[in-house]
């Protein structure tokens, strides 16, 4: 059974000691847990308005803050409601999955070429592996089949480009220098 946390300011921040675990569904007005995310309306620090941020499960940070609709009386904010935090969930996991496909094509690249032989293509990858101590970079022969051919571990610096992977095939996958 749901045990209601208290309606207050301070209940309103998920960190606050007796709080509902994260486990737990809450849904306030300013504060609502459920499937995986929190959303929180709090004080706009901007101006005199109010904003909602939406935290997913295990994150430090809010996915997502944007403004949040005044109440009726213009002074306090609107309740978050089911149909609201719906939408918020669908906005936050949007922006969480632009923001994975930016990361992956800063630290993917592809490139097709002919081989050697100029029979068949090849695609040519270049994957960054950012590790915070020892950045490096794979760079990945497949045929069209998806064969992997050769790899080799590069500089992440490496600028993968048609006339770079051109090289790499011509030198028969030696590693670039």
């Amino acid at each position: 059974m749901h045990t209601p946390v208290p309606s207050s300011d301070t209940a309103a921040d998920p960190t606050t000691e007796g709080s509902a675990g994260l486990g737990e569904a809450v849904h306030e007005a300013r504060l609502w847990r459920d499937d995986g995310w929190t959303a929180r309306v709090i004080k706009n620090e901007d101006d005199e308005g109010w904003a909602v941020e939406m935290i997913k499960d295990g994150e430090a940070e809010p996915a997502l803050v944007g403004p949040w609709t005044m109440g009726r009386n213009k002074k306090d904010p609107k309740p978050l409601d089911t149909s609201a935090c719906n939408t918020l969930v669908k906005t936050a996991s949007e922006v969480l999955r632009r923001h994975e496909q930016q990361l992956r094509a800063q630290l993917h690249k592809e490139v097709r070429v002919a081989s050697a032989d100029g029979n068949d293509e090849l695609d040519i990858t270049l994957d960054i592996v950012a590790d915070d101590i020892e950045p490096y970079a794979l760079l990945t022969a497949l045929d069209t089949f998806g064969e992997q051919l050769a790899q080799v571990q590069v500089a992440p610096s490496f600028k993968l480009s048609k006339a770079s992977a051109v090289a790499w095939v011509e030198k028969e996958f030696r590693r670039p220098g």
